[in-house]
């Protein structure tokens, strides 16, 4: 825990998180005072210069990607709260420890890109955290923190594909949560049609930090490519699971080892799944990696929503793999053929494989089936559907022929 850098968790369990009044204490909304004072461009450099790149699984520059909104007389600022991935539960804790860091982070944007009203849309299975916000936002109205700008929560209905944030729009228009072809960005026609800026609640809440002590100063945090820190939510078989936050060039075997106090009951180490369902399948090999978003690209992995997943000796990978073969078949809304067909297929080979009655070719079906499916899918659902197959064939293959040979 010492090793911990809290910026988005800063003042945790010290304030209630719904009064405004107890963040405005501890040094809450200079940040955004300090925007507005700004011009909306100083603003968006400020932002760039920070580093600052989407907490989500784009990883890109969140200046750069405000600086692409055009002028227009209507524009929003929507906050992803949907969080679907599996083992994920870092922007629920950062609402319940710190909301008002989010509020404030989505009306400096709102001042960045001239928009006064904001939605924060979160998933359906956070009713509590629906209620604790709606009490902060009118909390920090009431106050006058937000002046002219306003925001309002709206809740899903449990499905996966709506963390897209096309998808997400089309939810909190009231339509069928489906991912919408691009161009055009939502930046450009987003939310009823109009420019529309959408960060995640991570992204989000390091504005605050950014704008009061400066973009140098985030910078300097972490790793230079990736600045700033990293809320993590350490699951499965370790000592310690909890969440963190740490700078993002942190290695993962400390995250394994120190934070979550190694494999529990003395087992040895296998495999550590990164960022949620939909993340590569990392090897013991490998565990030297920093977990900044460039590092794992390197190795194939992603960084993504933060979820660390850590798995013994006496997993077995192709069950897993099965079991998460059939969670994206389950969740894929169906509008493109190689999500819809793509998803069904690895489900139905998977579990071949895992019942012993493939064979070598089904394997290499598997894999093309995969390559297809990561270049044409419509959305990051479909794109990243294979990457727990592939990573694990890649890393332990001889698991998967293991069960092919048992059984021949």
């Amino acid at each position: 825990m010492a090793e911990e850098i809290r910026i988005l968790l800063a003042h945790a369990d010290q304030i209630d998180p719904a009064q405004a009044e107890d963040y405005i204490k501890v040094g809450g909304y200079k940040g955004l005072e300090k925007a507005r004072g700004m011009t909306s461009k100083d603003l968006i450099e400020e932002v760039k210069k920070s580093g600052l790149r989407g907490r989500g699984g784009a990883g890109f520059n969140a200046g750069m990607k405000w600086s692409f909104v055009p002028p227009a007389e209507v524009k929003y600022v929507v906050c992803n709260l949907d969080e679907g991935e599996p083992g994920t539960y870092k922007d629920r804790i950062i609402c319940e420890k710190n909301a008002q860091a989010l509020i404030e982070g989505m009306a400096i944007c709102g001042v960045a890109i001239n928009a006064q009203q904001g939605y924060i849309y979160c998933r359906g299975e956070y009713p509590f955290v629906v209620d604790l916000l709606r009490k902060a936002i009118q909390s920090a109205k009431d106050v006058g923190a937000l002046g002219d700008f306003d925001i309002e929560v709206r809740m899903g209905a449990g499905a996966y594909v709506c963390g897209e944030e096309t998808a997400l729009i089309e939810s909190i228009e009231g339509h069928r949560g489906e991912p919408r072809f691009k161009p055009p960005f939502p930046g450009v026609a987003g939310l009823w049609g109009v420019p529309t800026v959408v960060n995640n609640v991570e992204t989000f809440a390091c504005l605050p930090y950014i704008l009061t002590n400066g973009a140098d100063c985030f910078a300097s945090i972490g790793a230079p490519k990736y600045p700033g820190t990293k809320v993590l939510t350490l699951t499965g078989d370790v000592n310690n699971p909890t969440y963190f936050e740490v700078p993002t060039n942190y290695i993962l075997s400390d995250v394994v080892y120190k934070l979550g106090g190694g494999v529990k009951n003395g087992r040895k180490f296998k495999a550590v799944q990164v960022g949620g369902t939909s993340g590569a399948f990392i090897p013991e090999q490998n565990l030297n990696t920093p977990i900044d978003f460039d590092s794992m690209s390197a190795i194939g992995a992603a960084l993504g929503s933060g979820a660390v997943l850590v798995m013994d000796q006496t997993r077995d990978i192709v069950d897993i793999v099965t079991r998460i073969s059939k969670f994206f078949e389950h969740e894929s809304c169906g509008k493109c053929n190689p999500c819809r067909e793509g998803t069904f297929r690895c489900r139905e080979i998977m579990e071949k494989i895992n019942s012993g009655r493939a064979t070598e070719a089904d394997i290499d079906n598997l894999l093309l089936l995969a390559r297809v499916m990561k270049r044409a899918a419509l959305c990051g659902l479909g794109q990243a559907a294979p990457v727990p197959i592939t990573s694990t064939i890649e890393h332990f293959g001889h698991e998967y022929r293991r069960k092919l040979l048992q059984y021949a």
